[in-house]
């Protein structure tokens, strides 16, 4: 009778230790199945930023187009030399080709127009700041010249890619009247979101 009881009080002491282990390895599921719900709402979180942030990229392209076409309308002169008090060079001497330059603080800084929104902060809707820099793609400020500048191609049936096959499929650079622009935007959102855009426009 004794060795039975001795042997039942051994059997509760395994079970509770393996109800133990149970208990911690369930434990370290909750706790992995936690951090990986918390890092997927993270990282969802983090590209709606993103995509918010390129998304805003339009509007500075958009502000900057405008800016543009007014004072070419005005007096189309007054390109041929820096205005970077809104966001205009009139050369590529700075090169936002090179990231370093391009995520240098310094460049936006001093080079950049901040477009304007009815927040006090200049954010839009989305909670971002848009900035832009517009480069005449030419090496030097002045009269542009088809020598120092990049030109667009003529709005003919033959010009650019249109339907022509052969060497002379891809001559893009015609007799055109326009100097090529480049409007590289900045945008900064929540959480430190960065995100950058380049069109070309003439």
């Amino acid at each position: 009778m004794n060795n039975f009881s001795t042997y039942q009080s051994r059997q509760r002491g395994v079970v509770l230790f393996i109800a133990l282990i149970a208990l911690v390895v369930m434990s370290l599921a909750g706790v992995a199945l936690i951090r990986s719900v918390d890092t997927n709402t993270v990282i969802t979180g983090n590209l709606s930023f993103k995509q918010s942030a390129l998304v805003s990229s339009d509007s500075g392209v958009e502000s900057a187009i405008n800016w543009a076409n007014g004072v070419a309308a005005a007096n189309l002169a007054t390109l041929d030399a820096d205005n970077t008090a809104r966001g205009y060079l009139a050369s590529i001497a700075v090169d936002l080709d090179d990231r370093s330059v391009l995520k240098d603080s310094n460049t936006w800084d001093d080079n950049a127009f901040e477009v304007a929104t009815a927040d006090p902060d200049n954010k839009d809707d989305a909670g971002n700041v848009v900035n832009y820099i517009i480069q005449r793609m030419c090496n030097a400020a002045g009269p542009p010249t088809k020598e120092s500048c990049l030109y667009a191609s003529s709005e003919t049936e033959n010009s650019g890619f249109g339907g022509r096959s052969g060497s002379d499929c891809c001559e893009i650079i015609q007799a055109g009247e326009s100097p090529v622009y480049r409007v590289t935007v900045r945008v900064e959102g929540p959480k430190n979101t960065v995100s950058y855009a380049q069109t070309y426009v003439y």
